[in-house]
């Protein structure tokens, strides 16, 4: 996968849970391979960089498309870095002595701050294009494996507190907000 130029887009604002409906509802497949699109995907990777984050979705920075980028280490310290248009997840189960899943913290750009333990699976693959309509794909595990899956689920309209229990999704989404309460629920 021929990546563009990592960091040379422009950082946009992260939208926050609760203040842009793009952000809880399914995002529009991408049909235009154009320009503007790798312009998207130069500004997701400022945008991330710049918010200190390991992954991002288009609807993250108030873009109803699918797309996101990843910039994460997987289970072995190495760092996984590309994006995919238009994504479809699958998780192809262990390899080896592999764990099947994996519970670990997680956090999100749009929940700013708390994190909560989540499984997910240990390996996963996502399947889609490149800005050009060309086929590409990211297979990884560990913490880039869950990127990958917490990626598509923005694209999907979950944020990951909505995969939590109601009580501990709304302590964290409280935490987040801050003593002022700016984030609404």
């Amino acid at each position: 996968m021929r990546l563009p130029g990592r960091y040379d887009g422009v950082a946009r604002p992260i939208v926050t849970y609760g203040t842009d409906p793009v952000l809880h509802r399914p995002c529009a497949a991408v049909t235009e391979f154009d320009r503007d699109l790798r312009r998207l995907v130069l500004d997701m990777f400022a945008s991330m960089h710049a918010a200190d984050g390991v992954g991002l979705a288009a609807n993250q920075i108030g873009v109803d498309a699918r797309v996101f980028v990843i910039d994460c280490p997987d289970a072995d310290g190495e760092d996984v870095v590309g994006y995919v248009v238009n994504p479809v997840l699958s998780l192809p189960g262990p390899v080896g002595d592999e764990p099947a899943e994996e519970l670990t913290e997680e956090g999100c750009l749009s929940v700013p701050g708390p994190y909560a333990e989540l499984p997910r699976a240990f390996r996963a693959r996502v399947d889609g294009v490149d800005v050009h309509g060309d086929p590409v794909a990211l297979e990884a595990t560990g913490m880039a494996a869950r990127c990958l899956q917490h990626e598509v689920d923005h694209l999907d309209g979950t944020v990951y507190v909505d995969r939590l229990p109601v009580e501990q999704k709304e302590r964290l989404l409280a935490e987040a907000a801050g003593p002022h309460g700016d984030l609404p629920a």
